[in-house]
C-alpha cells in the first residue's frame, strides 16, 4: 500500500497540536481574578505573541479578543499550508465561514450605528491576512473599505464583487422593506453549506462522517432558529425565510415541528436527532436558550467531531484539527466574557466545550 498523501499533513499538524491548551490549563483560567489576569496566564502559551503584538493598541478584554482572533487566523494559515492539493478546496470552503462571520458582524454594526473602531477589533482578521482566513476571498484592506460604508446597502454593494454580495443583492429590497437581515444571511449560509458539502464528495470514501457532521451543523442552526422564533412568537412564514436547506432534518419537517405549542414540545419533536432532555431541564429553570446552543455543540462534538480523529491519514483529521482550534478559541472567549460580566465560575464552566 502506498503512502497516503495526508501523511505529511498529519505529521505537521500533530507536531503543533501539543501547543493546544490542556483541559487543566483551561479550567485553571476559571480561577483568574479578571480578564487581565487571564491575559497574564496566556502570555506563556502560544497566545503570547499575538497578545504582545496587539498590546500597544488594545487593552483588557478588547486586547484578548483581538489576540484570540489573530491567533486563530495564523493557526488556520498553518492548517491550510499543510493540506495536500486534493483537500485544499474543502478546507478553503470550510474556512470561508469566517467571511460570513465578519459580514454578519459588519451588517449588524451598521444597523446599530456602531463606530468602525469598535467593530474592527471584533473581526476575525489580521494585518495582511484575509479576513476569511482561507485564500484571500476578502482581503483585510478590502474589509476596512467595507467597514467605512455608512449603511447596510453600501456594504452589500461593496460585496457584489464577491459571491456573497451577489446573493445578498437579491434580498436587499426585502431588507429595505422589513429591516430583517435574516433572509439575506440565511441565503448566504445556505450557499456556504451547499458548496462545503459539494467539496466533500470525492475523496477516499471515508468522508461520510464529515458530511454528516456538516449536516448536523445545519440542523443545529435551524433548531436554534426554531427555538428563538417560538419564544418570540414569530409567524411561520417569516421563520421559513430563516431556515437553511441541507440538514438531516428537512425544512418541511422543521416547519411542521414549529406548529407545536412551545419550546418544550419542539425539543421533544427533535429528540430522535439530538437528545436535549438535560438542557431542557436547565431551560425550565433559567429560561435561557443558550443552554440548547451549548448542548447541541457538545453533542455534535461527541457524535461527529471526535470520530474524525480515528479516520487516520484523511481529510477528516484535518477537519478534526480545525474544529479543535475553534473550540479552544470559543472556550477562551467564553471565559473572557464570563469574567467581564462577573458570571460565577460554575456558570462559565457549564458553557465550556471540553
Amino acid at each position: 500500500m502506498g503512502t497516503s498523501q495526508y501523511s505529511s499533513s498529519f505529521g505537521r499538524l500533530q507536531s503543533i497540536s501539543i501547543s493546544f491548551l490542556s483541559e487543566e490549563f483551561v479550567l485553571n483560567l476559571l480561577k483568574a481574578s479578571d480578564v487581565n489576569d487571564m491575559i497574564k496566564q496566556l502570555e506563556s502559551t502560544w497566545y503570547g505573541t499575538p497578545i504582545k503584538n496587539s498590546a500597544s493598541v488594545y487593552q483588557g478584554a478588547e486586547l484578548l479578543e483581538v489576540a484570540l482572533n489573530r491567533h486563530l487566523v495564523e493557526t488556520n494559515k498553518i492548517i491550510l499550508e499543510a493540506v495536500p492539493f486534493s483537500g485544499k478546496n474543502a478546507v478553503v470552503t470550510f474556512l470561508s465561514k469566517w467571511d460570513l462571520y465578519n459580514i454578519e458582524l459588519i451588517l449588524s454594526s451598521k444597523m446599530m450605528g456602531r463606530p468602525i473602531t469598535e467593530t474592527e477589533s471584533l473581526l476575525v482578521s489580521s494585518r495582511n491576512v484575509p479576513a476569511g482566513i482561507a485564500a484571500g476571498v476578502i482581503p483585510h484592506d478590502e474589509i476596512k473599505i467595507i467597514l467605512a460604508e455608512t449603511n447596510v446597502e453600501g456594504v452589500v454593494n461593496k460585496l457584489t464583487k464577491y459571491d456573497y454580495g451577489v446573493i445578498m443583492m437579491k434580498y436587499l429590497d426585502e431588507f429595505q422593506k422589513t429591516g430583517d437581515l435574516g433572509p439575506m444571511m440565511s441565503a448566504v449560509h445556505e450557499s456556504y453549506y451547499q458548496k462545503l458539502l459539494e467539496s466533500l464528495k470525492f475523496f477516499q470514501g471515508d468522508e461520510g462522517t464529515l458530511r454528516e457532521l456538516i449536516r448536523a451543523e445545519i440542523d443545529k442552526k435551524n433548531i436554534l432558529n426554531l427555538l428563538k422564533a417560538k419564544e418570540s412568537n414569530v409567524e411561520k412564514e417569516i421563520l421559513s425565510n430563516h431556515l437553511v436547506n441541507g440538514g438531516r432534518i428537512s425544512t418541511k419537517e422543521l416547519l411542521d415541528i414549529y406548529e407545536v405549542k412551545d419550546v418544550v414540545e419542539i425539543i421533544g419533536r427533535t429528540e430522535s436527532y439530538f437528545k436535549l432532555s438535560d438542557a431542557l431541564e436547565q431551560y425550565k429553570t433559567n429560561q435561557s436558550l443558550i443552554v440548547f446552543e451549548i448542548a447541541l455543540t457538545k453533542l455534535i462534538n461527541t457524535n461527529f467531531v471526535k470520530k474524525l480523529k480515528n479516520i487516520a491519514l484523511s481529510i477528516g483529521t484535518i477537519f478534526y484539527f480545525m474544529y479543535n482550534a475553534e473550540y479552544e478559541h470559543e472556550n477562551l472567549k467564553r471565559i473572557m466574557y464570563g469574567k467581564r460580566y462577573e458570571l460565577s465560575t460554575d456558570k462559565i464552566k457549564e458553557m465550556l466545550l471540553l
